[in-house]
């Protein structure tokens, strides 16, 4: 069957979607399959698709979409899966703005039920032009290669988070432009979450020179799959534009079921990591943030987020925990300060910035 879809979701940016598809109703119940639904409801929030350009567009009763088959686990959003079996006609829920799909489990009040959406079939893929026979798309495997092995990489700055929306995001943005001012060349990679491209185009308009997703590498969400191995193959593929610094941003929280713990509990990524940022929401949850880091052998570099929003939080933290506490939108000098004072330290190794001719510790 030939459809004209009046939106593509981001999500599906690996399998190079269209506006006109081919569905067929043999549909692999795995994640990372590309799949085109009609949106059965009408929503006052929660209700954008990303597109693959990035762009927030509204989605309504009735549109056909094409987003792909995942899983997520949200604080503050949706939870859902993927079902053992997805056929035609099947009514399933579109559980982020990137349009991953999944049968929705649980939801936060503040985002409301999910959207409905029917299915209308898996979109097909014709890899043997002779035959034109179809396959079900997938975004799995991505150009990213999973990596057993992480190679050398710059100077790398891990950025983890105590739940979603803890200012991670905004911390890193802030790390990139004022490295980036510095003169240093700053690369960036969102190894944990689910697939959605605005903190990534966020971090790229602050001056990163590449950006790389775990969506790249075939991944629609972190709840499943390697993320350990998707993570090396992301930092791996963002130091091949030879930046003096890579910035690692661990989205969701330190605890949670998107892979964050296996991540720094990787004897590779803690030997590469040179500074840790901790984004927290309260002067607790900082607390317990360094005792949950230093479990896997993290030093807490510097503590920001909302934690820090005034200096009581601020001071707070510094003197519970030992910890630098900056807040990286109110404080951004010091802030970026402290953490460039750790990646400078003689044990990091800084040929990647003598290279450039930069120091990446200068003010």
């Amino acid at each position: 069957m030939r459809l004209t879809l009046d939106k593509v979701a981001s999500s599906t940016r690996n399998a190079g979607v269209g506006k006109n598809v081919v569905v067929g109703p043999e549909i692999p119940a795995r994640a990372g399959q590309v799949v085109a639904v009609r949106v059965l409801d009408d929503k006052d929030r929660y209700n954008q698709l990303e597109t693959p350009e990035g762009r927030m567009a509204t989605v309504h009763r009735g549109d056909r979409i094409v987003g792909v088959l995942g899983s997520r686990r949200a604080l503050r959003g949706y939870t859902g899966v993927v079902p053992d079996s997805v056929r035609p006609g099947d009514v399933l829920h579109l559980l982020n703005l990137g349009g991953v799909i999944g049968r929705c489990t649980s939801w936060a009040p503040e985002v409301g039920p999910p959207a409905r959406v029917e299915v209308l079939g898996a979109v097909l893929s014709f890899p043997d032009p002779e035959t034109r026979r179809g396959v079900p798309a997938s975004i799995t495997p991505g150009p990213v290669p999973l990596l057993d092995e992480l190679p050398g990489l710059p100077p790398l700055v891990l950025v983890a988070g105590t739940c979603m929306h803890a200012g991670k995001t905004a911390a890193a943005c802030r790390l990139v432009r004022a490295a980036t001012d510095r003169g240093l060349r700053v690369a960036v990679a969102k190894v944990t979450g689910v697939a959605l491209r605005r903190d990534s185009l966020e971090m790229l308009d602050h001056g990163a020179v590449s950006a790389v997703t775990f969506a790249d590498a075939g991944l629609p969400s972190t709840c499943s799959g390697d993320a350990v191995a998707a993570a090396r193959g992301c930092m791996a593929a963002a130091a091949v534009s030879e930046p003096d610094l890579l910035v690692v941003e661990l989205g969701d929280g330190l605890l949670g079921d998107y892979g964050v713990d296996a991540i720094l509990a990787d004897p590779q990524v803690q030997s590469a990591t040179s500074a840790v940022v901790l984004a927290a929401n309260d002067p607790v949850a900082a607390w317990g943030g360094v005792q949950w880091l230093s479990r896997w052998n993290h030093a807490t570099t510097v503590v920001t987020g909302p934690a820090t929003d005034n200096l009581a939080g601020a001071q707070q933290i510094a003197t519970q925990t030992g910890v630098a506490a900056h807040n990286a939108r109110t404080d951004t000098a010091r802030f970026v300060e402290v953490v460039l004072e750790r990646v400078a330290r003689p044990a990091v190794p800084l040929s990647w910035a003598g290279a450039q001719g930069a120091t990446v510790g200068a003010t």
